[in-house]
């Protein structure tokens, strides 16, 4: 196998997703398929299932009545 080019960074722990949820980031891993890099995390709710979201997708900002704010913010001391 070639050489993987790295995987971007993300600090493991809680963030808020601009909905309200809470959530446990874990690291970021790379699907086996396009090789894109993937955001592992799960909610602190519920069940707690895992979940992957494209990197790109997890650190964009969206628009919430007008205004960009991050798809998912740390949490400070989590």
């Amino acid at each position: 196998m070639s050489k993987l080019p790295p995987l971007p960074e993300i600090a493991p722990g809680r963030y808020r997703h601009f909905k309200g949820g809470e959530y446990e980031v874990l690291g970021v891993v790379r699907s086996s398929e396009t090789l894109e890099p993937l955001v592992l995390y799960r909610p602190l709710y519920g069940d707690r299932a895992m979940w992957v979201r494209p990197y790109a997708m997890f650190v964009e900002d969206v628009l919430v009545e007008g205004v960009p704010r991050p798809r998912f913010a740390p949490i400070a001391g989590g």
